[in-house]
């Protein structure tokens, strides 16, 4: 590490004995190896939240744009039972969720771009 920068911070009690067994167990040599990592963690879910909401954005504009039919209700209601049940069921669940939940963000686009339209044609 080129530069180490020695800062205090104030946890709760739980979280300490957290970041204690964790230094204990040998799972992190060091409490400041478990602060960053956790920090890591950080600032790589606020960058997947950050690209998540640029994409969705991004949909949002296209589907604003996109002129053809919406996908049918019954269809939609038919993807959420689907990935609903892929949820009770734990083997393959996270693939199914994955292409169930883009699934699903392309049908709301797509039907709220309808329902805008029709607002915007009355």
């Amino acid at each position: 590490m080129p530069s180490v920068e020695k800062i205090s911070i104030a946890l709760p009690p739980e979280m300490v004995a957290q970041l204690r067994q964790a230094v204990e167990t040998g799972a992190y040599a060091s409490s400041s190896e478990v602060v960053r990592d956790a920090l890591r963690d950080w600032t790589r879910k606020r960058q997947m939240q950050q690209n998540g909401i640029a994409e969705l954005r991004e949909l949002w504009q296209q589907a604003r744009t996109d002129s053809t039919p919406g996908v049918p209700v019954d269809d939609l209601l038919d993807r959420l039972e689907r990935k609903y049940q892929a949820l009770a069921d734990p083997a393959g669940t996270k693939e199914i969720m994955r292409v169930e939940l883009s699934r699903f963000i392309e049908c709301w686009l797509q039907c709220n771009a309808a329902i805008l339209q029709s607002y915007a044609a009355t």
